[in-house]
């Protein structure tokens, strides 16, 4: 698990044929890694499979290149590092699983003082998941939604963010990697699932069921 804070920026340094994905080979300053310690890269959890000082490499499967940026990235290109959370770390961002869920690109940059507005596209399906105020990370960064459109959904890169992240010098037409909300994907999901099978919560309350599932109607998640 990860918190969507980045620690540190790393390099691609190679990327080779692996079976149906690839394998990938970082250059990092993480410090010492251990083999199968998990890495989130550009947001994607990837298991070490070779450790070096100041280098590593990691599998990525079939399924993590049809739905991540990392076969797209050219040798050379930065990429956010972070390590798994410890027991009794401080918790700063979100729940961050490393499952990324779509890449989207970038449509449109707004300066705000000294703070970014980035517009991104909204990928199929992830609406019901993406909501105002609520947490998405991209490229593996902890970031606050402004606002969702049909379409597009916009986030505010601030002063810190930009200096610690690539995020300020994505270009338009560029892709990065979404992941929604842990809890959003699971209240949905329920929600869902209640509309299927028609299984009510154990002692749950007939009039605050109705309520809630009158809300998610209306929000278009049902």
């Amino acid at each position: 698990m990860f918190t969507g804070l980045v620690q540190t920026q790393g390099k691609l340094l190679a990327r080779g044929p692996r079976g149906e994905g690839f394998r990938l080979g970082v250059a990092h300053n993480l410090g010492p890694l251990e083999l199968g310690e998990s890495v989130a890269v550009n947001g994607v959890c990837l298991t070490a499979t070779l450790c070096h000082p100041e280098r590593f490499e990691a599998d990525v499967s079939r399924e993590t290149v049809a739905c991540s940026n990392l076969g797209a990235l050219s040798i050379g290109a930065s990429v956010h590092l972070e390590r798994a959370l410890r027991v009794g770390d401080r918790f700063g961002g979100h729940i961050v699983a490393g499952h990324v869920d779509a890449i989207s690109r970038l449509l449109e940059v707004k300066k705000f003082g000294d703070a970014l507005e980035l517009g991104f596209e909204l990928p199929h399906g992830l609406l019901p998941y993406l909501a105002e105020k609520g947490s998405v990370a991209l490229n593996g960064v902890s970031l606050t939604i402004n606002w969702v459109k049909a379409t597009q959904f916009g986030v505010t890169v601030v002063p810190h963010t930009q200096h610690s992240t690539h995020l300020a010098t994505l270009q338009l037409g560029d892709l990065v990697n979404v992941e929604v909300d842990v809890l959003a994907r699971y209240v949905v999901h329920l929600a869902r699932l209640g509309a299927i099978t028609g299984i009510e919560p154990v002692e749950a309350s007939p009039d605050r069921d109705a309520s809630l599932r009158l809300a998610l109607i209306k929000a278009g998640i049902l």
